[in-house]
């Protein structure tokens, strides 16, 4: 008889969590307290409690070919870094292909997980919901948390003295949907992260003035990379993850800060980090240094103290006039349904096995499904979570004894903090690469290179210096998929089709840039020798 699985929330990891359950011949149930799939990345013009909640404006960081599902491309014609309805669009197409409306029950609250009586034998989990006014109960053999980790607003008022007098408009970022009704306004905008860039950038473009405030900088860099393609097909390959990897810290850390600077100097413009060699998460906008080179935007340091209607920052500027304020200032997330004991939430942070499985419990029937900020997209790792997480349900993986587990967890917590720092937004970061390889590790799914030079030279060429994308981890192992190498091997046509919108005449195949790099290489090789001869 098929295990049964509760999987909380239809959104990117609900729908992912609810494929790999089926794949694996397990019987999920999805519950969402909303109308619709899609969570986060469904936009509606109204706040809703305990519901993620975006901007109209909203498109990906991450472009569609590292993002996309591995046994399911986006259409080549789609955009490469897609609008949130395109997304919502794709995540449709998803559901629909592998049929996964059928296992969700919409408008249904999770009000509690509790461990059954006999859960030291047993694992199962008595999972109580309200639908219409209703409660019902039903026990699973199995629970996967995929709720997120956007809901929860952070706004720490505290820090911020004056507040109570201040007579202007305040509100976390989390309230903004669109720019209308700003017009003419002087806004500040505390926070520099994806959201605090991506408002300030478009409230620039009607309000009177706006000001960003940053407590310790930040980098900020491009979607559009080298050749322009997108930033994450360059920046994640295996080769340059192993340069990361092995490399001297401060080298590693110094080549950062010299791509980094490549777009334009962050010193100049007043976003230099503070710390600038902890890999802190870039924020990816392509407008924002225009916007400051317009005088649209100016960048401020730490608030010090409210006023009335002016704002003190601990630099002695003083700025007046306010009308606005945003606190762009981040999420906090808790569990509020499963047993406290279950998953502590504390200091922002939650201590799981991989960022998955709780170490303490005595059956691993319990697991958190994209509760992680890895530097690249979210949906292959939710996938990887997702695909290892059923294989551990159905018995088929198993997990190592809660002392490793606990050692584990420690280890990779020291290590996040000597990458990122200690900063609350970065409790959940993770390299990307280096993650989804453990994962799939842990499955077999990870490609055999040695194995690979032998029977598929151009293959394993093209998995170690090409981007890390998520078809990779279904050439072997199960679920493999034999689309996966074609997938891999016309990712650049899909990158491009949706630019090829004007007919041009063919121009010669050889690019000018790789002539000069041969004719630079050329001239030292002459200058050496003459030197030689010289000398």
């Amino acid at each position: 008889m098929a295990k049964k699985v509760a999987v909380i929330g239809a959104g990117v990891s609900g729908l992912i969590s609810l494929k790999c359950c089926v794949d694996e011949g397990l019987e999920p149930t999805c519950f969402e307290r909303t109308e619709d799939i899609g969570g986060v990345w469904r936009f509606k013009e109204n706040v809703e409690d305990g519901r993620a909640s975006i901007y109209q404006s909203v498109i990906t960081n991450t472009s569609k070919e590292m993002s996309c599902f591995s046994d399911f491309p986006m259409p080549e014609d789609f955009p490469n870094f897609l609008h949130n309805s395109k997304l919502l669009e794709y995540f449709r197409m998803f559901a629909t292909k592998f049929d996964l409306l059928k296992y969700i029950q919409f408008q249904t609250t999770v009000l509690s997980v509790r461990k059954c009586p006999d859960f030291s034998s047993s694992g199962q989990w008595k999972v109580v919901t309200q639908s219409n006014g209703k409660e019902q109960s039903a026990v699973f053999d199995a629970v996967m948390v995929c709720s997120g980790h956007h809901v929860l607003p952070h706004i720490p008022l505290k820090s911020f003295p004056g507040i109570e007098r201040f007579k202007g408009q305040y509100f976390h970022s989390r309230q903004y949907k669109h720019p209308d009704g700003f017009e003419g306004k002087r806004i500040l905008v505390i926070g520099t992260g994806n959201s605090g860039s991506d408002i300030a950038v478009e409230l620039s473009k009607k309000s009177a003035q706006v000001f960003i405030s940053t407590r310790h900088g930040t980098w900020v860099m491009s979607r559009i990379s080298e050749d322009g393609y997108p930033w994450d097909s360059v920046f994640h390959t295996r080769f340059r993850s192993m340069l990361r990897n092995v490399l001297p810290r401060t080298v590693v850390k110094w080549m950062i800060e010299q791509q980094m600077n490549r777009w334009f100097n962050h010193e100049n413009y007043g976003l230099e980090p503070q710390n600038k060699y902890v890999l802190k998460e870039p924020v990816l906008n392509d407008d924002l240094p225009s916007r400051l080179l317009h005088g649209a935007i100016k960048v401020k340091s730490t608030v010090k103290e409210l006023m009335e209607t002016s704002a003190i920052f601990d630099d002695g500027t003083v700025e007046e006039n306010i009308d606005v304020i945003v606190f762009a200032t981040g999420y906090t997330f808790s569990f509020p349904f499963p047993e406290d004991s279950l998953v502590k939430v504390e200091n922002n942070m939650v201590s799981l096995y991989k960022y998955i499985f709780p170490a303490h419990l005595e059956k691993s029937t319990l697991a958190c499904i994209g509760l992680i900020q890895p530097l690249g997209s979210i949906f292959p790792t939710a996938e990887l979570q997702a695909r290892w997480v059923t294989r551990v349900f159905k018995g088929l993986c198993s997990l190592p004894s809660e002392r490793t587990m606990v050692m584990d967890m420690i280890k990779r917590n020291e290590k996040r903090i000597d990458l990122f720092g200690k900063s609350q937004s970065q409790t959940l970061q993770t390299n990307h690469v280096d993650y989804l390889d453990e994962l799939a590790l842990e499955i077999g799914a990870k490609p055999d290179f040695c194995s690979l030079l032998f029977k598929d030279p151009k293959l394993a060429v093209r998995l170690y210096f090409g981007p890390c994308n998520s078809y990779q981890y279904r050439l072997v192992g199960p679920g493999q998929w034999e689309g996966a190498r074609s997938a891999i091997f016309t990712q650049k046509q899909r990158i491009l089709k949706p630019l090829k919108t004007r007919s041009l005449k063919n121009s010669s195949n050889f690019p000018v840039s790789i002539l000069l790099k041969i004719l630079g290489l050329l001239a030292v090789v002459v200058a050496f020798f003459c030197q030689l001869q010289w000398s």
